[in-house]
Formats: C-alpha cells, structure tokens, sequence
C-alpha cells in the first residue's frame, strides 16, 4: 500500500488544501493529513487542533482512502510512524518554494528514505492561504468559495461567540 502523508496546520483547511489532497490521493492508497500542532504557535491558531482534526473529517468524510491525524512533533518521525513513503506538499509562489527547499533538506538529513512530493497550487488557489482567508473573513468578505462548507460553518460559529 502506497502511503504519503500531507502536513500543514490547516488553520483553516481551504480549498486549496482540498485540491492539493485530492490530486494526491490519484497517486497514492492512502493519503494521512497530518495536523502540525506547534505550542509555540497556539496563541495564533483560530481552531485547536481537536477542532481542526474534526473539520478535515467533516470536510473529507464523502471520500475514500484519507485518514486525518495530528503531530506536536517532527513531521517526518510521524510520517515514519505511520509508515508514509512520501510527504506531500502545496506550492503557490516562488516564496513556497524557498521555504520547501529548506524543509525538503532537513527532512532528507533525517529520514532520506522519505520522498518529498509537490504540487503546485491551481490558478484559482494560488493566493489562497490559511492566514489570508482568516483576515478576509474577520475583515467581512465573503470567503465561501475558498474554504469548503463545514470550515465556513465552524468560521461563523467562531467569529458569532
């Protein structure tokens, strides 16, 4: 069984995500969103990662052969543990790239047997990103096209408490 693994702190999962992870799973059995929760980074997050982790369920729960989980830890030792051969990865802009680059040597230095998977991001979502659809929510503008349905709903229940 093929097996890769796709990392992010999905704070929201937008549908960017979702096309990436869809795209993925045409390659692979299994495809396991791993949920980063970074403590140093809970301050920022807008959902926990229970939260989070519950969404991309809701989100996926129509499709086959997607697991969702979470780490606190090194990505690649969770992926190692959950036997995943690859990580996967969104690309959007040059600025992705350069950062990608640094990850893809570090995870290489300490699991080489561990590919590292890219793709780039769909015109339509290439601007999309998870900090970017938190401000245009809470600055009022209407983002359901970019996030799936379930994130929406759990945006509003956020931003009405």
């Amino acid at each position: 069984m093929k097996i890769a693994c796709y990392p992010g702190s999905f704070d929201p999962f937008t549908e960017g995500h979702l096309n990436v992870a869809l795209r993925a799973k045409e390659l692979f059995d299994k495809i396991i969103i791993l949920v980063a929760n970074n403590p140093d980074k809970a301050h920022t997050y807008l959902f926990n990662v229970d939260e989070r982790v519950m969404m991309i369920k809701e989100v996926l729960k129509d499709y086959e052969g997607f697991e969702v989980t979470y780490t606190s830890g090194l990505t690649i030792q969770k992926a190692k543990e959950l036997q995943a051969t690859t990580l996967i990865r969104g690309l959007r802009a040059i600025t992705d790239y350069e950062k990608e680059c640094q990850l893809h040597e570090i995870n290489e230095y300490l699991d080489p047997n561990i590919d590292m998977l890219y793709f780039m991001a769909k015109k339509d979502h290439s601007f999309i990103s998870s900090s970017t659809i938190k401000e245009l929510f809470f600055q009022g503008v209407d983002i359901s096209s970019l996030v799936p349905q379930p994130v929406l709903k759990r945006m509003i229940e956020k931003k009405n408490r």
